[in-house]
């Protein structure tokens, strides 16, 4: 069993797992199937939380996990696409079991492009640029998809939205 580098991604000096790479390493560990159940649908009445439950099968085993996702949880352009994002987030978690990868997959993180920084008080006009790893991780991803990145007005927070718009782009 061989994880390709190809899927890990570099944020803010630690390591993530795409989907994809977990989906590669499951068919090396003769995945059979994988099912997804929608336990909860989003409403206001549970803050729009959607969740799903997985249940992966090889030969040998069976493995079950639940994914989670609220407008709170994804970034803007996903929330239209909370169950999707539930159902992909459990199949994530599922697989890391099945194939015993302990390493967070990058479909699991929260984000929140509303949280206020205090610094922000001070310089409310000045964005932090984005990391080296944010930079290197969207070369990779351009250099995937043959698309073309203008760094130009690239800003921390802008550059983790494209990276998540570019990692949907690549789940197409």
């Amino acid at each position: 069993m061989n994880l390709n580098e190809k899927f890990i991604i570099n944020l803010q000096g630690k390591s993530y797992v795409t989907y994809e790479g977990l989906l590669d390493l499951a068919h090396q560990k003769n995945l059979k199937s994988i099912e997804v159940e929608l336990i909860q649908i989003p409403t206001k009445e549970n803050n729009m939380t959607a969740i799903c439950k997985a249940t992966a099968t090889n030969e040998n085993e069976i493995y079950t996990d639940l994914g989670d996702a609220s407008p709170q949880s994804v970034n803007s352009t996903i929330v239209p696409h909370l169950i999707r994002m539930a159902s992909t987030r459990a199949k994530a978690r599922v697989l890391r079991d099945l194939t015993n990868i302990g390493m967070t997959a990058f479909e699991e993180l929260s984000y929140n492009e509303n949280v206020s920084d205090p610094e922000e008080n001070y310089m409310p006009n000045i964005e932090e640029p984005p990391t080296k790893r944010q930079l290197e991780t969207i070369k990779k991803l351009s250099e995937e998809l043959n698309a073309t990145v203008n760094y130009n007005n690239l800003t921390k927070r802008s550059a983790g939205s494209l990276i998540s718009r570019m990692l949907e782009e690549i789940k197409k």
